[in-house]
């Protein structure tokens, strides 16, 4: 495993510790605005993962496909352009 899935695997496990303890506030009936807080802690996380998945997705798969001359490569950057729409939305 490469040092960028690594970081990846990292900031998901944080996410999921942190998920946990979320629901362990709610459990408690912990104060609402203390676990909002912690649920957008949880959403950056999830959005720093994502966005090193799609920069190693776009260095290596993409731009692999594209140096080979596929029609693959195409399909490729509509996938990401998909993922980009939905993301902005």
């Amino acid at each position: 495993m490469n040092d960028e899935k690594k970081k990846a695997m990292n900031l998901l496990k944080t996410a999921r510790g942190q998920i946990d303890g979320i629901v362990r506030m709610i459990e408690d009936d912990r104060y609402c605005v203390d676990i909002s807080t912690q649920i957008l802690s949880a959403i950056a996380l999830l959005k720093k993962a994502n966005i090193n998945i799609l920069d190693q997705h776009l260095k290596h798969c993409v731009s692999e496909a594209i140096l080979k001359g596929e029609h693959e490569g195409e399909e490729k950057i509509n996938e990401i352009v998909t993922i980009i729409d939905k993301y902005i939305k």
